[in-house]
Formats: C-alpha cells, sequence, structure tokens
C-alpha cells in the first residue's frame, strides 16, 4: 500500500535528497507518496513542521537543537533523523566591501579562513551580516570563525535575518554588507553582480553537519514503520547523489521552478565545488564543498550535535553541560541505526567522535569494516571532545 507523506524544503541544493527522492523513485520504492511543499523561510518551515501541516522537512541542523532549549519561540520537539548534506554554505560580500578588501591586499584565496576573517576584521567597520535564521550552522559556524580571531561576536556584529533567495535582493538594496548562506544564492549574488565570494565554510569547519532530515518526536515515536520508509529512502538518495554520474541529472532536475529555480549550471557549481567568486568570472575549486554520502556523512552524530549545543548555550547564557545533553538528544543515531540497519548503509561502531580531530580519510570501526571518516578540522585547530568536564 502507497502511503503519502508531506515534506518541506527552502530552495537550495542541499534539499537535493528529498527532491531526488521523489523524482527519482525512491520514495516510490519504499511506497511512499511523497509530496513536496516549498517553504519560503526557515520560520515558515518550521512552523508547518511543529504545527503538524507537513510531516517531515529538510531543516536547518541546529533549529531542532534550539528548539528543545527552548529558544525561538517554538518548542515543539523535533528528531533530526538523519543529515541530509554536509557543508555547502558560502561567505560572501558586497561588491563595495569586495573592493575595499581587494585594496586592502587580500587576495581572495577562497581557502584560508584565518586570513579572510582578518581581512574582514580589518575592514574597520561593524558589519552587518545576512544569515538565514538565528539559529543555523550558518551563524554558529560564523560566530565561532569570528569570536576564534578575537572579535566579539555576535555583539560587535548586526546580524540581520534574510531569507536564502532574498540574500541577493538584500546584497544589492545595501541592506547587508556580508552573508553567509547556502548554494545557489550566492552564486546568485555573483551572476547578479552585487557580490564576491569570500570563502566556503568547509574552510572553517571541514565537515560541519548542515541540513538535518526533521520530524515531530512524537510523529517518528507513533509511527515506526512510516519513519523508517522515508529513512531509508532519503538515505538511498544521499548515496545516489554521492555517485560519480549524478551531478548533471541532479542539476537539471534542482533547477526545475518547482524546485530551485535558477540555471542548471549555477547548481552545478556547487554540486563540483568549482565556484566563480567574482563578476570577473574567477574560479575557485573547493574538495568536499557539499557532502551527501560519503564519511558516514549521513550519520546523526551525538557529538556533532553537543557542539551545537555547546555554541547556542555560549552565546544564549544556558549551561553548556545541560545544553549539550539536549542537544545529544535530539540527533537520533538509534533511530538510524534500527531503521536502516535492512540497507548497505556502514554503522559507525560508535554514535560520538572527538570533532575536529581528524586531518585526513581516515578509517573507523564499524559494521562492515570499511568506513573511512574524511577530513574534519576546524581551521583553529582545536578539537571539540564531547565527554569533557564542561
Amino acid at each position: 500500500m502507497t502511503l503519502t507523506l508531506t515534506a518541506g524544503f527552502i530552495p537550495l541544493v542541499d534539499a537535493a535528497p528529498l527532491i531526488i527522492a521523489r523524482e527519482l523513485g525512491f520514495a516510490e520504492e519504499e511506497g511512499l507518496n511523497l509530496e513536496l511543499r516549498k517553504a519560503p523561510s526557515w520560520a515558515t518551515l518550521r512552523d508547518l513542521l511543529a504545527l503538524g501541516q507537513i510531516e517531515a522537512a529538510h531543516m536547518l541542523a541546529p533549529t531542532p537543537v534550539a528548539m528543545a532549549l527552548g529558544l525561538g519561540g517554538m518548542t515543539t520537539r523535533l528528531d533530526a533523523l538523519l543529515v541530509m548534506s554536509v557543508n555547502g554554505n558560502v561567505i560572501g560580500v558586497s561588491t563595495t566591501l569586495a573592493a575595499k578588501l581587494h585594496a586592502d591586499g587580500y587576495d581572495f584565496d577562497f581557502q584560508c579562513a584565518n586570513k579572510a576573517g582578518r581581512a574582514l576584521i580589518a575592514s574597520g567597520k561593524r558589519l552587518r551580516i545576512g544569515v538565514p535564521f538565528p539559529f543555523s550552522m550558518h551563524a554558529e559556524l560564523l560566530y565561532y570563525w569570528l569570536n576564534s580571531l578575537g572579535l566579539a561576536a555576535p555583539q560587535a556584529l548586526d546580524i540581520r535575518t534574510v531569507p536564502p533567495p532574498l540574500m541577493a535582493q538584500a546584497i544589492a538594496a545595501d541592506e547587508i554588507d556580508a552573508f553567509c548562506v547556502g548554494e545557489p544564492w550566492g552564486s546568485i549574488t555573483v551572476e547578479n553582480g552585487v557580490g564576491e565570494l569570500l570563502l566556503p565554510c568547509a574552510a572553517i569547519w571541514n565537515f560541519a553537519p548542515e541540513k538535518v532530515l526533521a520530524v515531530r518526536h512524537d510523529w517518528a515515536e507513533s509511527d515506526p514503520d512510516l519513519t523508517g520508509r522515508l529513512m531509508r529512502a532519503v538515505w538511498r538518495s544521499c548515496r545516489w547523489l554521492g555517485t560519480e554520474g549524478a551531478r548533471t541529472t541532479a542539476a537539471e532536475i534542482l533547477s526545475r521552478g518547482t524546485y530551485v529555480a535558477v540555471p542548471p549550471d549555477v547548481i552545478d557549481r556547487a554540486l563540483t565545488g568549482r565556484l566563480v567568486i567574482n563578476a570577473r568570472g574567477e574560479e575557485r575549486e573547493t574538495a568536499k564543498f557539499l557532502e551527501f554520502h560519503a564519511g558516514a556523512a549521513t550519520f546523526p552524530w551525538k557529538s556533532q550535535a553537543a557542539w551545537i549545543g555547546a555554541q547556542i548555550a555560549g552565546r544564549m547564557g544556558l549551561d553548556r553541560a545541560q545544553a549539550m545533553d539536549t542537544a545529544r538528544a535530539v540527533f537520533r543515531s538509534d533511530l538510524y541505526r534500527k531503521h536502516l540497519a535492512t540497507t548497505p548503509a556502514d554503522l559507525p561502531g560508535a554514535s560520538e567522535k572527538l570533532e575536529g580531530s581528524l586531518s585526513a580519510e581516515t578509517a573507523v570501526a564499524s559494521e562492515t569494516g570499511k568506513l573511512f571518516l574524511q577530513r574534519d578540522r576546524f581551521f583553529d585547530d582545536r578539537i571539540f571532545d564531547p565527554s569533557a568536564p564542561v
């Protein structure tokens, strides 16, 4: 019997796992009629899910954690069933600010977070920076990066919430000086001649969880069969997206008006990691710019949730240890193990790890013994130990 399930998404390249699950039949293979609903903003999408108007959503990884911590005005418990994407965000600046950075000698190498951050701080102004949502990896990585370089963030910044598809308009209207956003909307600022790309967020944390597959906790608990079907469909979609030949087809599907609605060649930049950084056509390449499958990318590590909880607690004045424990409960590695046991998914031997400790691809314990985790360094070489006393 085919069951209908509605999932929401924001028009971003990293919504691909849900879109591909519908378009290429992975959902149908699991007996699902997956209906997709495009939302205009992250706040709208969060509310649609929390209020039961949709069953699942493509969601910012920190949002369910913030809700569990009682932040943001909507505290319905959400669970992150799996990670839908790793990395995929860019930091960019207006053409006016870019001209100043060029004049000051910054070379826009698009790889050194230390150098890029110091150039940005040295610009000497209180920066107006657009992020898609207050509780997002965009915000958390931005604060972590600039704090590590000596700028009091967010206190020394003017942070403004701008839905991803409106980021180019905000830059063009001089409402913000800089932004951190998921693709393709950073590239659209370049296409429109109003922005230049400064840095991929992968340069701040090499393997940061970006979007998760989120559902209401009570829904996951009350309907394990449907939860499992959804998880397997999205996992298979992520695996397909990680194959060599997926890129051209994925870019064409995502470009359609019902989904991201930008040209395939712009979407292709995120899928290849070869981004055009300015209107002069200069390109920069970033390995693992956006990852859907390799290195257990879909696994909801409780240590990543704990890092998010610790970051939010630090800036919101919450108890850090308690926030980390609350965050751990949101990332459902238990459901991942349960519902993907019948798939070829290589399940890690543990559900927590040291974050930032891997400088190269590394073999780790898993059920098959063939799992290799990817480089996951932080730009400042810190290591986050989720078990360390706080």
